[in-house]
């Protein structure tokens, strides 16, 4: 989500990511506002693979997410968040079939499980299924167990559709040195995005179109939603950059 217009978003949509300025800047999350302020509520059932806190190495924690994927020239990555949802998941499917592109979907917990037929579809078509936190709730914002209990629940309702995440997607992009420790205490690799096009705030078609295919170059990681509001202009916009990308050279990998 792009930094103006915060406020107003807030309002109307439901779980979108947070404004991209830099990558640098949405390190510690501080000058982000969430519109989902709920809590985490009680931990659900942790992965079973998820090691003893104390037996982390410090070495293994990391201080910044991915931004970029390194997979070769004209390399780049589709991200997709805040779903899965109904009605937009299954258009931004099927596109991503008509085209032959693995994406990646940043998946909320409340979401998946409420619709976790959709997770395992998504799966079922080769993308990548991420964690994204069970209420998009600002994570740099958190103690170290409530960020655990996010995780874990969400890991937990993405187990229930098959699924062992490996990916983690903050937020609002908003990092923190606890939030990388807990990531690393599940062994989820924490991962940003480096193209916005702020599809959460609905800019038009044509907005979206345009910052996509000005800011994608090789290693890019693109961020766009199915979820936390109408999508409609994101599914648009897919249709026109998606072949556009492909003409350009460009070839999809997930993160």
């Amino acid at each position: 989500m792009g930094a103006a217009g915060i406020a107003t978003a807030a309002a109307e949509l439901s779980g979108s990511d947070s404004p991209a300025t830099s990558p640098t800047s949405r390190l510690t999350g501080s000058a982000r506002t969430p519109r989902d302020a709920a809590s985490s509520g009680p931990s659900g059932t942790p992965p079973p693979d998820v090691p003893n806190p104390q037996t982390i190495d410090p070495g293994q924690v990391q201080s910044r997410p991915e931004y970029y994927v390194n997979a070769g020239p004209k390399v780049i990555a589709l991200t997709i968040d805040d779903g899965p949802h109904p009605i937009y998941t299954p258009q931004i499917l099927s596109l991503l079939e008509r085209y032959r592109i693995t994406a990646t979907f940043n998946m909320i917990g409340r979401q998946a499980a409420a619709h976790r037929s959709l997770v395992a579809e998504v799966a079922a078509a080769g993308h990548l299924v991420a964690n994204h936190t069970f209420d998009h709730t600002d994570q740099s914002k958190l103690p170290l167990t409530a960020v655990r209990a996010q995780i874990e629940r969400t890991n937990a309702a993405l187990h229930a559709a098959g699924i062992n995440p490996a990916v983690f997607r903050a937020p609002y992009g908003a990092w923190s040195h606890t939030v990388f420790e807990a990531c690393a205490e599940a062994r989820l690799r924490p991962v940003d995005w480096s193209v916005d096009p702020r599809d959460w705030s609905r800019p038009g078609t044509e907005t979206i179109i345009r910052r996509i295919m000005a800011a994608t170059r090789t290693g890019s990681i693109i961020l766009d939603h199915d979820g936390g509001g109408d999508r409609s202009q994101t599914v648009a916009a897919l249709k026109v950059v998606l072949p556009q990308l492909l003409a350009a050279g460009y070839r999809f990998t997930s993160v």
